[in-house]
Parts: C-alpha cells; sequence; structure tokens
C-alpha cells in the first residue's frame, strides 16, 4: 500500500531497484536520503525484516505520507522521516550501517523544469549538488558501510567522481530496458574505506523483447529478491 500525491512526482521501478540493492542485515539501521512518500524504504523494510530505516525529506507533505504508509504496511516502529535539520542534529557520524537515495538527477538549471514544485525538487538539484548529496550520506555512514544510488547513465561520470571522494570499491549495476539497448539507468555502490579497483556487473534486464518484465525482474518487483549488489 503506497500513499502518494496526485500530482507531480510518481513513483515508478526505479526505487525498487534501488532497495532490491542495499546490502542490509537485520539489525542494521539504515539511512535514505530524499525518502519521499517511502517508497524505496518500505521495499528494503519488507525484503529484510528486523532492519530499520530512518529517512530525511525535506517536504512536510511527503513526511506525512511516508510515516502514513510505514503505518498502514506495518512497518511504524522500523520506519521514521525527519526533515533535514533534525536528521542533522539527531544522527551522530557514522550512526548508520548503510545509507541509499534516488537522488535529484538533473543539474539546477538544465532541461526544462517541471512547473511543480514536487516534481521540480524530485528531478533538478538545487543548491545541494549530487557531491553535497553523497558527502552527507557518508558522513552518517560507517566504516566498511555502503552507499548506494541509482542515477542516469547521462551523468554516471559526474556521480563516480562524487563517490569516489568517500568510497571505494565501486560498483555498477546497469538496468538494460531490453536486451541489446542502452542503460538510462545504473545502480551505483561505493563502501566507505573501501579499496579495490571498480566493477561493472552484468545489470539486470528489465523487459523481455515483448515488453513484459523480465523474469529477474519480476523477482524484484513482486518477490522481493535483491538485486546483484544486494551482497554488497
Amino acid at each position: 500500500m503506497l500513499h502518494q500525491p496526485a500530482h507531480g512526482y510518481r513513483v515508478a521501478v526505479d526505487p525498487v531497484f534501488l532497495a532490491a540493492s542495499v546490502p542490509a542485515n537485520a539489525g542494521d539501521m539504515v539511512f535514505e536520503a530524499g525518502a519521499g512518500a517511502g517508497a524505496a524504504s518500505l521495499c528494503l523494510l519488507y525484503r529484510v525484516p528486523g532492519c530499520s530505516v530512518v529517512g530525511s525529506e525535506t517536504q512536510q507533505d511527503l513526511r506525512e505520507l511516508a510515516e502514513q504508509n510505514a503505518v498502514e504496511n506495518g512497518f511504524g516502529g522500523r520506519f521514521s522521516v525527519l526533515d533535514p535539520a533534525a536528521m542533522e542534529r539527531a544522527s551522530p557520524p557514522g550512526g548508520f550501517a548503510h545509507a541509499f537515495s534516488n537522488p535529484p538527477f538533473w543539474e539546477a538549471g538544465s532541461g526544462t523544469a517541471s512547473p511543480k514544485t514536487g516534481k521540480a525538487s524530485a528531478n533538478h538539484e538545487s543548491r545541494t549538488t549530487i557531491f553535497d548529496w553523497i558527502a552527507g550520506m557518508a558522513r552518517l555512514t560507517r566504516q566498511k558501510g555502503t552507499i548506494t544510488i541509482v542515477y542516469p547513465a547521462a551523468r554516471l561520470e559526474v556521480l563516480v567522481t562524487a563517490m569516489e571522494k568517500v568510497a571505494g570499491g565501486i560498483a555498477l549495476l546497469p538496468l538494460w530496458p531490453k536486451r541489446g539497448r542502452d542503460a538510462k539507468r545504473l545502480i551505483v555502490q561505493g563502501r566507505i574505506g573501501g579499496k579495490g579497483p571498480s566493477r561493472l556487473l552484468p545489470g539486470l534486464v528489465v523487459h523481455n523483447d515483448d515488453g513484459i518484465y523480465s523474469k529477474e525482474a519480476e523477482a524484484i518487483l513482486r518477490g522481493g529478491a535483491g538485486s546483484q549488489l544486494a551482497e554488497g
């Protein structure tokens, strides 16, 4: 059950694949930056019984929807959402086992921003760039914990540059829309204090040639399975 605004940003499959890639275990406290109405966190809570999530979100209406969604899905005691200022005060450095996010994709001023405020802020950066976004996540994540991001392939170089400032052992999981098509999205994961070369994983083919979700995608979208990144 997911309540979300009737207008503006609408949840698609990106948050589901993102949540499937977080290598959390029972007992872990995990942080989501930009939790929105809670879609990704709810998926993670379902897949990993016993973990807990704290999210940050600037928009009060989305925080309220996220809390409502948590309660109605039976995760009320395992999921809370704070405004960023309260998050900063309440969370010590290194307090989370892992962090994840579906951040704004595009630079401020690029393209044509949506006239709907909620959708515009979800899609385009404000004064907070992806470098700031990742630095904040890294501050809250313990050593050897992971940061996991879903991002457009068109800005992969920027994301990897930002990730390399705080994490190592970076792994990239392409989301192929169909076999033989260019990937428009990737999930990128780095480990705080990690070392080693970057890895390009086989990736996930989302749709078969007939447009139906692939068996692997269905296992995540409907079966609650983890992706190739779930083992960290």
